[in-house]
Order: structure tokens, then sequence, then C-alpha cells
């Protein structure tokens, strides 16, 4: 029997076949014995090959079965088709309408993200400008010391050139020398000051430049994602990537994206909060250090304005006692001479009493008599050679003192020059070159 849905055909060469395979009534009319077996036995050839009328009817009808069959198959196929791709469109379309709002809401965060890497950018670079003010202020202050730091030492080695006794170490020196030490103290101060103002700055531009690299990323992300969000199926510029599908190793996760700018933005939070705390203690310290030089300055000022007092005070009482020297001088002057005249005016009575004397040595013989006149003529010159010598050692003694006068107006005439150049030096040399002294303004850096 032929198989279902193949048509009946006439076998090219036909074979023997088993008779156990042959229908039944085929079997039983070639198997046939009778009077007219002979014939049977002679066309039993023909009738072999040939079905049965059943048989082809019942082919007919399995194939119309067939027939049908398939095409109820093949119409419930085209409705599963048609409904498989009804559904595959609007599965692909809802996938499509989900990645696109996908997109939008990365866009949001991508767009957020981006706002603040910008805010921050923008704040760091303000914070670093202002950084760099007070960097410009501290450069300034550090280049104003120059001019007190030369102040103080100048009148230092002013003062050097005092002159014996007025070379002493004074309250004026003693604060000379504390505003010299405190202006170098401040110096190395501003000059620490600086270095860590120019580290922070230079923190605060890596942080900025790496907030800009995060930032330039977001950006170009930011324009790509809406580049593929504008993508539809009409667009003429999409192609088949099937290589795209695969994940890159190097590829972030939503956490590890987030935390990637949360730290970059807490970093740069954290420098600009340094910044800003340093900006506080340069505002301090140019405070402190221009108030500490005016106050330093002023006590110098103060010690000058003693000083001068007291040399001018000193100078006034030599020049005082100079005077009453000089009136002593000729005072002493006049004894002397004096005293000289008195010793000229014994000469005459001298040379009276000793040439009566002399000529009385002359008496004859018994005149020459130890007489009472002979005695007091005696006593006379002893007298006058006491008198004599009295004055002559008064004399001595006035000169001495006189010498001893001279001597002493000379070191008052030498004090009262060291005086005055004593309060030249401070007063001319020293405060005047101490006005030029910065003002409080400029030592704070403006």
């Amino acid at each position: 029997m032929a198989q279902p849905g193949v048509p009946l055909t006439k076998e090219p060469a036909p074979q023997a076949v088993p008779a156990s395979d042959l229908p039944m009534k085929v079997c039983e009319v070639a198997l046939k014995t009778g009077p007219d077996s002979s014939s049977g036995l002679a066309t039993a050839s023909f009738r072999t090959a040939k079905y049965l009328p059943s048989e082809w009817h019942q082919s007919n009808s399995d194939l119309y079965h067939r027939a049908l069959a398939g095409c109820e198959q093949a119409e419930r196929g085209r409705a599963e088709a048609k409904e498989l791709a009804k559904h595959a469109a609007a599965t692909a379309q809802r996938a499509q309408q989900d990645s696109t709002a996908t997109l939008g809401l990365r866009l949001k965060d991508i767009h957020f993200w981006k706002a603040e890497l910008q805010r921050e950018i923008e704040e760091l670079d303000a914070e670093t400008r202002l950084l760099a003010a007070q960097k410009l202020r501290l450069e300034r202050a550090l280049d104003a010391t120059e001019v007190p730091y030369a102040i103080a030492t100048d009148n230092l080695q002013c003062r050097e050139r005092r002159q014996p006794p007025d070379l002493v170490c004074d309250e004026v020196e003693r604060e000379l020398l504390k505003e010299a030490e405190l202006i170098r103290n401040i110096q190395e101060l501003l000059k620490r000051t600086l270095m860590q103002a120019s580290n922070q700055m230079r923190l605060n531009r890596d942080h900025k430049e790496i907030c800009e690299r995060d930032w330039s990323d977001k950006v170009e992300t930011y324009y790509i994602d809406v580049k593929c969000g504008r993508y539809s199926n009409q667009s003429t510029n999409v192609q088949f990537h099937p290589g795209s599908v695969k994940f890159e190793e190097s590829a972030s996760t939503p956490e590890t994206w987030v935390k990637f700018s949360q730290d970059n933005i807490y970093r740069a939070e954290r420098e600009k909060l340094a910044s800003i705390n340093l900006r506080a203690l340069i505002d301090n310290i140019l405070h402190d250090v221009s108030e500490d030089l005016r106050m330093q300055c002023a006590a110098v000022n103060e010690a000058f304005g003693k000083r001068c007092e007291e040399l001018d005070d000193a100078k006034h009482k030599l020049e005082y006692h100079l005077k009453e020297i000089l009136k002593g001088i000729g005072d002493q002057e006049a004894n002397v001479t004096a005293l000289k005249q008195a010793i000229r005016e014994k000469e005459g009575p001298m040379k009276v009493a000793q040439t009566r004397l002399y000529d009385r040595s002359f008496r004859p013989n018994i005149e020459l008599c130890r007489d009472e006149a002979q005695f007091r003529l005696t006593s006379e010159v002893e007298v006058l050679m006491e008198s004599i010598e009295s004055l002559k050692k008064k004399l001595l003694e006035s000169e001495q003192f006189l010498r001893n006068l001279e001597d002493t107006r000379m070191n008052l005439e030498k004090e009262i020059a060291v005086k005055t150049n004593s309060i030249f030096i401070d007063r001319q040399k020293c405060m005047g070159h101490r006005i030029h002294y910065p003002a409080v303004h400029k030592l704070a850096g403006y």
C-alpha cells in the first residue's frame, strides 16, 4: 500500500513480492485452484501489480484528508505566525520604549552629577582665585617687612657709632633687637605660609582637573545617551552591531559609577574646606603680624623718645655744669693771679728786711749786737719766708685746682659732644628713618 500523501504510480520494474505482503484477495486469486485454474495462472502476472478499487478510493480519501489537515494546519500556523509577529512587534516596541525611558532616567542621573561636578569646579576655581589673592597679600606683606627690617638693622648700625660712655645697651637697643628678631620670625612664618598656600593651590588645581575630567566624561556620555535616545526605527544611521551586546571587562557598575563622582566631589570639598581654613588663617596671620609690628614699632619709638629726653636732660645738666665750671675756672684763674701778685708783693718787704740785716752785719766791733732790732728783723724775715712759702703752696694748690677744672671742662665739653652725637644719631638718623615705617594696611598685604 502507498504511503499517505504520495500519489499512486505504476512501478517501472515489478519485483517479486512475498505472499504475506500481498492483499488478501489478490493472494486468493493467485492461489486459486479449480477447473479454470490454468486461465488464472495465465493472467496472474497482470493482476498482481494492480490495486483494488477500494484501495484506490481509500488512497484518494486519505489524500483528501491529508490535504484538508495540511490546509487547516497551515491556517493555524499562519494565525500563530501573525499573532507571534504582532506580539514580537509589541514586545520590541515596549522594550524600545523601556530602553528609551531608562536612557531618559540615566540622562537625569548624568545631568545631576554633571551639574554637581560643574558647581564643584566653579566653586573650587573661585576658591583658588581667592586663595591666590591671599597668596598675593602674603607676598606683599613679606616684601613690606623688608623696610622695617632694614630700618631696624640701620638703627642698630647707626647706634654702634655712639661714643663711650653712651655706647650702652639701653632700652632702645633691646627693643630694636626685639624688633629685628620679631621681623625675622614673621618673615619665616610668612614664607612657610606662602609655601602652604602654594601647595594648597596646587591641590585645588589637581582636584579641579580631576573633576573636570569626570565632568568632561559625563558631558560626552550625556551627548552619546541623548543621541541614543533619539534613535528610532526610522533612523537612517542605525545598523547591526552583533558584538555590542557583550559587557566590557572594564565596565563599571551603577554603584561604582556613583561612588566615583561622590569621591571626586568629596575630595574636592575637602580641599575647598582646607583652602577656606587656610584663607582664614592667612587673614589672622596678616592681621596679627601687622599689629605686632606696629606695636613693636610704637614700643621702639617710645623707647627712642624716652632716651632722647634722657639725653637732652643729661646734655642740659652737662651744659649747666660746664657753665659753672667755666665760671669757677675764671674765679680760679683770678685767684692764681692774686696769689702770684701777693707773692710778688712780698718781695719788697723781704728785700728791705734782708737788706737791713745785711747792712747791719757791717756794724763795727761791739756794735754788732744782737739787739731787739736784730731779732725783730730776723723774725720779720722768717715771717715773710713763711708767708711766701704758704702763698707758693697755695698757688701750687690753686694751679692744680685750675688744671682740674680745665680737665673737668674738657671732659664736660667732650661729654656734651658725645651727648650731641647720640642725640643726633637717635633723633635725626634713627627716628628720622623710622618715619618711613610701613603703614598697617601695607604690612597686612594690601
